[in-house]
């Protein structure tokens, strides 16, 4: 029987390489010169902890940030910017979480919609991924486009397509 995986996951490469072209960019601009700015990617947690001088050059941190993130491929709904930037000494401070994985509750959402819609499919929590099974791809086909059309909040991806 037909399947696929919808996942929420972000390639930890893939996210190194932003946060490289960001430190870049920030070295080479006008704004920033002289101005002490830190940008520090933690691989193991996926946690960006950015401190500037400012709370105007942290939000300009953080478009750099975003812009540049898209540009590599990672859509901007990754970014967990809930944590307000919080001062230190001469400094301010923000964590940015990116998040890896589907949440448990964003998975009962997901799987609720797919069931609310009628679609001939079995649906299935696994860890962070949900897999959708179904006797044609054409019942995939309109589970994936019913899950582009509804925003959840989070970068879904439909992998592991299996007919």
């Amino acid at each position: 029987m037909p399947s696929f995986d919808i996942a929420s996951e972000v390639d930890l490469q893939i996210l190194d390489n932003a946060v490289n072209t960001v430190k870049k960019e920030i070295s080479t601009r006008f704004d920033f010169r002289g101005s002490p700015v830190t940008i520090e990617l933690n691989k193991k947690d996926y946690v960006i902890l950015l401190e500037v001088e400012s709370d105007m050059k942290m939000k300009q941190l953080i478009d750099v940030l975003i812009s540049r993130s898209m540009k590599q491929g990672i859509d901007a709904g990754a970014f967990d910017f809930s944590k307000d930037a919080y001062p230190s000494g001469k400094v301010v401070k923000k964590e940015i979480s990116v998040r890896n994985g589907l949440k448990q509750d964003d998975a009962k959402k997901i799987v609720k919609m797919i069931k609310e819609a009628g679609f001939k499919v079995q649906v299935a929590i696994m860890d962070d991924i949900i897999r959708v099974t179904g006797k044609k791809l054409d019942d995939l086909q309109e589970v994936i486009a019913k899950c582009r059309i509804d925003n959840f909040g989070i970068p879904l991806q439909f992998v592991n397509m299996k007919s």
